[in-house]
């Protein structure tokens, strides 16, 4: 019997075996995964109080067993779990019994047709060597989704036209607020700063005999990490640098194939003012009616958590969202099976700053308090909910700039008695505050602010700003001496 058994190398999983290997150092720590490469956190820094920063490396999985000695990694795929009996059985029939077991298989991506071999999903490592191969040879591609990956995507794609088509009235919706969005569109078609001479962030390893399931194009590998499109090429055939058209309030209609289009008597929207582009592969057609010919669609619609290995035969809490749901112990309904990552919803009832986004922040703090857990069970012990947890904090980068998002940074769950304060600069900067009743809810911060730290100091300190409301945003004022 294994004391302890991760499922999933993505950034959940090994954080979670990671930190069970320093709570437990005499203990066999067993990690499962499909893929031959794992989810390392590197640089890891600490911003704020609940502010991180860090880059994720993809390393063969046994670069893990070698920092963690501890740490066994099995390459197999999940066949089956039996909760009842504590029993994994992988695909090839192996069967591991455990004391006490973690579900970190995080999301997978939910494509817009999954058997259209033009449609491609970009979740992982594989996922992105197959993008990238397409792409040398596209003169068009359209992105679907309104996420970070095709906020990064469109901003990273050169030498190819790109046809984004989103649900909502404003860009990167999932993340910023119309303003914001605004603020970034002036950056859609700008050249892209040239980042030659910079040292690469992190090791790179590929995957040259791994592909991605043929039948539904599903990738099997972790997530990705917060610098994914760092230093890949991301180039069409075009000699252009970003020529981006933008569909707002639209989704797809239909994918045609070229023989399907031809018959349908329905024009093709022409782009570039050169009405002569030849045929497509396929033809898109979206809910305002244009068709778009392009040589694949990236669907970057968001995913779902990918629970169907451990469905059967378990009586697993499954949340609206699809997640198997876990209490403030992150324990499952089914006794001895935790989760983290993607594939958990948190049930909760969570801090009145802090909301469940599935990044891959979240999925590092969940693993490791995941682990801090089921130690403490083990122990008989039961230990508080991690302040990580007390307020949301996240940071990433759109279109070059730094972007930070605190608290009910949309104002997410408040009632409409709320005031925004802006400061925007063009090219420089753009600062959002909610404030109900004098006291600050969220914010987002874009560009080098360097207000982070007293933001969420206001944010966990419930300070009334009343009287600093007017002077809360100048920037001729150095706000950190009212709040020292």
């Amino acid at each position: 019997m294994t004391k302890y058994v991760v499922v999933g190398g993505g950034i959940a999983g090994v954080t979670c075996a990671e930190t069970l290997s320093s709570l437990c150092p005499e203990d066999e720590i067993l990690l499962i995964t499909a893929s031959p490469l794992i989810k390392a956190i590197t640089n890891y820094k600490k911003i704020t109080k609940t502010l991180e920063e860090f880059d994720v490396e993809e390393r063969p999985n046994i670069s893990l067993q070698s920092k963690c000695e501890n740490v066994k990694v099995v390459q197999k795929s999940v066949g089956s779990l039996d909760a009842k009996s504590h029993v994994l059985r992988l695909d090839d029939g192996q069967e591991v019994v455990y004391q006490k077991i973690c579900l970190c298989t995080g999301g997978k991506p939910k494509l817009i047709a999954e058997q259209n071999p033009y449609v491609i999903g970009i979740r992982d490592t594989e996922s992105v060597q197959e993008f990238q191969k397409r792409l040398s040879t596209a003169r068009r591609v359209m992105v679907v989704g309104n996420g970070g990956i095709a906020t990064e995507l469109v901003y990273e794609i050169e030498g190819c036209e790109v046809v984004w088509a989103i649900k909502d009235k404003s860009i990167s919706s999932t993340f910023v607020d119309p303003g914001a969005g605004q603020f970034f569109i002036a950056e859609l078609n700008k050249k892209k700063k040239t980042q030659e001479g910079k040292p690469s962030k992190r090791l790179k390893y590929t995957l040259k005999d791994i592909k991605i399931s043929e039948s539904n194009n599903t990738p099997i590998g972790g997530a990705l990490g917060p610098d994914w499109s760092a230093d890949l090429s991301m180039t069409g055939t075009q000699e252009i640098s970003h020529c981006v058209t933008v569909e707002k309030c639209v989704e797809v209609q239909a994918i045609h194939t070229k023989q399907e289009f031809e018959k349908s008597g329905k024009r093709c929207c022409v782009l570039s003012g050169n009405p002569d582009q030849g045929s497509w592969p396929i033809y898109v057609e979206l809910t305002n009616d244009k068709v778009y010919g392009c040589d694949f669609l990236v669907s970057a619609t968001g995913v779902v958590p990918n629970t169907a290995p451990f469905l059967p035969g378990n009586q697993f809490l499954i949340a609206d969202d699809f997640g198997i749901r876990v209490d403030d112990m992150m324990r499952t309904s089914e006794k001895d099976v935790y989760a983290a990552g993607d594939v958990c919803t948190a049930g909760w009832e969570p801090a009145k700053h802090w909301l469940q986004m599935r990044l891959w922040s979240q999925a590092r703090q969940m693993g490791a308090y995941s682990a801090q857990c089921m130690v403490a069970d083990m122990q008989g012990q039961r230990i508080s909910l991690d302040f990580c947890f007390e307020v949301f904090a996240h940071v990433t980068k759109f279109f070059n700039y730094k972007v930070i998002l605190l608290g009910k940074f949309n104002a997410q769950g408040l009632r409409r008695d709320y005031e925004i304060l802006l400061r925007v600069t063009k090219g420089l900067e753009y600062v959002k505050v909610v404030l109900r009743d004098g006291r600050m809810e969220g914010a987002i911060l874009i560009g080098e602010t360097n207000l982070e730290e007293t933001f969420e100091n206001l944010i966990l300190n419930q300070t009334d700003l009343t009287p600093f409301k007017d002077h809360l945003l100048d920037p001729d004022i150095d706000i950190e001496d009212f709040f020292d």
